[in-house]
């Protein structure tokens, strides 16, 4: 039961890639096991390791030496996107010649490479143990594909000393966003006290135990083996995940796609390579043949990361567009398309489909209806199509959809079809499509794309949609979770209902994207939703929940639920100190503080963020709004000012300090700030709405209507931007116009009393209500 009590309004920053399912555990769990090293692995695997040798896992990193640098350091310069740099060599090492975080030219070292081709990157290290990656990479492919030079890996950005993307931020940290996924058991070793890193690792590469696990138990059952031929040698070799694909594909009478036989138990194979090939962050020490989301935080089908139907659009490695896919639903694993020691196809070009698919029925001209052995006839290139990240790296889209350009012309995403045929419309492509295979091939299980490109704009009816793709299991589990996470947006007593189910669902993936839709509910609700969820057998589920409870304090529930309250907090602060290196873990403990009465303690928290990166805006708002919320003002406005003089163009600093004049009655200022922001952050809706009521309350309505009609031009179904404006134009007597915005607000709003009061008001030609 929740007793209730008045707390401080919170934003929690859930930043990057907090951003993969159920494994299996195996073996005994006694004693636990070792990592041995690769070396000890090759004595008995010499096959396996010899395919694995120059794999780009192989390749992942190395030491900077004359056998693994490719790039040009014969007094070779790159100038560009604000950055200088001279590559050369010295006494058989590798150097460059940049800008430090300072500005001040200096000459740094280069202790690893890493990745090899289409590019390889180079790291340097400093004294606190930091290495630091440098966003000037080599072009590895041939000279005769554009490569073999130096190129700025954002190359429409100027990124000069002190911006967020110099190669010196927190960005381009490999201790933090890199190492586990190029190294072998990496221990991040971070000292929040000093500041410092002594990262290790067991193996420089992604070798044998960074998949397989720590093998001393393997070895000793294989030692004892080796010797006395009666020696136990368990199911699982003594591993803690097993690899092995399982399961064997059969062609079937009547079938023209093969069937699984005897399938493996579990996603630990999937779940082991997802762990890297995702889009996610790390919140726990990683245990093989746990579950991933125990330790990881695997993004869901996020706008700035998936086009609204699910094809890739960030670079999102793999993982959570491979769970959309029909393949994985019928139980495909990596290995049954790419061996997993070489990394390589298991067979070239369209054989690797076709050992599933019948190659007579679809490696077929009345199938693909293009000439066979040309691009049209590839089966990667219309169900797999690529994107090029990192300016020179093209990846392929996992989801393996079928080609949808209708798609195209009504929400606007890419297509394969268009690709290839640049020269012809959507339109165009859609309509041969149609002519070809009628319209069933619109039916299929990734058919979300109109649910989530109505819900990211606030479509009418958005919910109701976002509602059924919830509720319908025959869609792949991260779309639904997708759905039941946006959901939030639209909270009312229906769809509070369809949340509270996902909380119970089987799939842990849904449940804490249930208990991150309730993120903007009322205390009541979260609470009594939410404190059960503390229990969950998943970790990061439980801590989805305690992230949106970091405002109940303990004499705000039941004595008996107390305990859980506080084990739930607590883990969520260990879980922040996992990552204590970055600014926004810091800033999330500050909203932890603030919530449970911590005021010193939060101050010492947004002390230490800034410590980290002096430019994470969300450290100066949040600390500013608990000023607010405690009547200090002018400790408000010093930290606002303190961001500002560090970046003087953030919006979201400066919309701040517009609404700190406007409380103490600066309203000249508070004009200037707020057309500031919204100048700077035109896809903000709120921000122009705001700069729009204070406008309007300095007598200034002719301009407040040009800005908020400005906002609709690209969010046309900001609803409080249609109210203001219908309010507005028929206040001033423009009964016609107020009309056209009532009703556009009527249609996304229909059972809303408040709206249906305004129209009513507004076509009486009486006084709005």
């Amino acid at each position: 039961m929740f007793v209730g009590g008045t707390v401080v309004s919170l934003t929690v920053v859930v930043v990057g890639a907090w951003l993969s399912l159920g494994g299996r555990r195996t073996g005994r769990t006694d004693r636990p096991a070792e990592f041995v090293g690769s070396a000890t692995c090759v004595r008995c695997h010499e096959r396996e390791t010899l395919s694995w040798g120059g794999s780009h896992h192989d390749l992942a990193m190395a030491p900077a030496n004359e056998k693994t640098v490719l790039g040009d350091f014969e007094n070779a310069t790159f100038e560009g996107q604000g950055m200088h740099a001279r590559f050369f060599r010295r006494d058989g090492k590798f150097f460059v010649e940049t800008e430090s975080a300072s500005g001040a030219m200096r000459v740094f070292e280069i202790r690893y490479t890493f990745g090899v081709t289409p590019l390889q990157q180079y790291l340097i290290e400093f004294p606190d143990g930091r290495l630091q990656a440098l966003t000037v990479a080599w072009d590895a492919r041939p000279a005769e594909q554009g490569g073999q030079r130096w190129f700025h890996l954002q190359p429409d950005e100027q990124t000069p000393p002190g911006d967020e993307l110099h190669w010196t931020s927190p960005a381009y940290n490999w201790n933090h966003a890199c190492a586990e996924c190029h190294s072998t058991n990496v221990q991040k070793n971070y000292n929040a006290t000093l500041d410092t890193f002594s990262t290790t690792w067991t193996d420089i590469d992604v070798s044998c135990e960074a998949c397989h696990g720590p093998g001393s138990r393997h070895v000793t059952l294989a030692s004892a083996l080796a010797t006395d031929p009666d020696a136990p040698w368990p199911s699982d070799r003594g591993l803690a995940v097993q690899l092995r694909g399982g399961g064997v594909w059969e062609m079937v009478e009547g079938s023209h796609t093969a069937v699984l036989r005897h399938p493996a138990e579990g996603d630990s194979q999937v779940e082991a390579c997802g762990r890297c090939h995702s889009r996610r962050m790390q919140i726990g020490a990683y245990e093989h043949g746990r579950p991933l989301l125990e330790t990881h935080w695997p993004a869901l089908l996020d706008d700035v990361l998936y086009f609204a139907d699910g094809q890739i659009r960030d670079e999102v490695y793999v993982y959570g567009s491979f769970l959309q896919s029909r393949m994985y639903a019928m139980g495909v694993t990596c290995s049954d398309c790419h061996d997993p020691h070489s990394l390589t196809l298991r067979r070239p070009g369209n054989a690797v489909c076709t050992s599933c698919h019948d190659a007579s029925v679809f490696d077929s001209p009345s199938h693909h209806f293009h000439e066979q052995d040309t691009p049209g006839a590839s089966c990667v290139e219309c169900h797999m199509p690529s994107r090029t990240y990192m300016v020179v790296d093209p990846r392929r889209d996992h989801s393996m959809r079928i080609p949808r350009p209708d798609l195209t012309v009504a929400l606007g995403v890419p297509n394969a079809c268009n690709q290839c045929h640049v020269d012809q419309s959507a339109e165009w492509a859609a309509e041969a499509i149609v002519e070809w295979y009628g319209e069933e091939f619109k039916r299929g299980t990734q058919t979300y794309g109109h649910a989530f490109a109505h819900a990211r704009i606030g479509a009418a009816g958005a919910g109701d949609e976002l509602v059924a793709i919830a509720t319908d299991r025959r869609m792949p589990t991260i779309a639904r979770a997708t759905a039941i996470r946006d959901l939030g947006a639209f909270l009312d007593p229906a769809v509070v209902d369809v949340i509270e189910a996902g909380l119970r669902d089987e799939e842990a993936l849904i449940r804490r994207a249930a208990a991150e839709a309730l993120e903007h509910g009322d205390a009541q609700t979260r609470w009594s939703l939410l404190f059960r969820v503390l229990d969950d057998p998943v970790r990061s589920v439980r801590l989805a929940a305690a992230s949106h409870l970091l405002d109940i304090r303990a004499e705000m529930v039941e004595p008996s639920q107390r305990d859980r309250l506080m084990r739930g907090l607590a883990e969520y602060e260990a879980a922040q100190m996992f990552n204590a290196e970055r600014a926004e873990s810091w800033v999330n403990l500050a909203q932890l503080h603030v919530g449970q009465g911590r005021v010193e303690q939060a101050e010492r928290a947004f002390a230490e963020a800034r410590r980290r990166d002096r430019r994470f805006v969300p450290i100066y708002v949040n600390q500013a709004d608990l000023y607010r919320a405690l009547g200090r003002e002018a400790d408000a406005e010093r930290v606002l000012s303190e961001g500002l003089s560090v970046m003087p163009d953030a919006a979201g600093l400066r919309h701040s300090l517009g609404l700190l004049y406007v409380r103490t009655g600066r309203k000249d200022e508070a004009l200037g700030q707020l057309a500031a922001a919204a100048r700077l952050s035109p896809e903000d809706a709120r921000m122009g709405y705001v700069y729009g009521v204070a406008l309007q309350s300095s007598g200034q309505v002719d301009e407040a209507i040009e800005v908020w009609q400005g906002v609709l031009e690209r969010h046309p179904n900001e609803r409080d931007v249609l109210a203001a404006l219908a309010m507005a134009l028929h206040a001033r007597g423009d009964r016609l116009r107020a009309v056209e915005y009532a009703e556009r607000l009527s249609a996304l709003m229909p059972d809303d009393p408040d709206v249906k009061r305004l129209l009513d008001s507004i076509r009486a030609d009486g006084p709005p209500g």
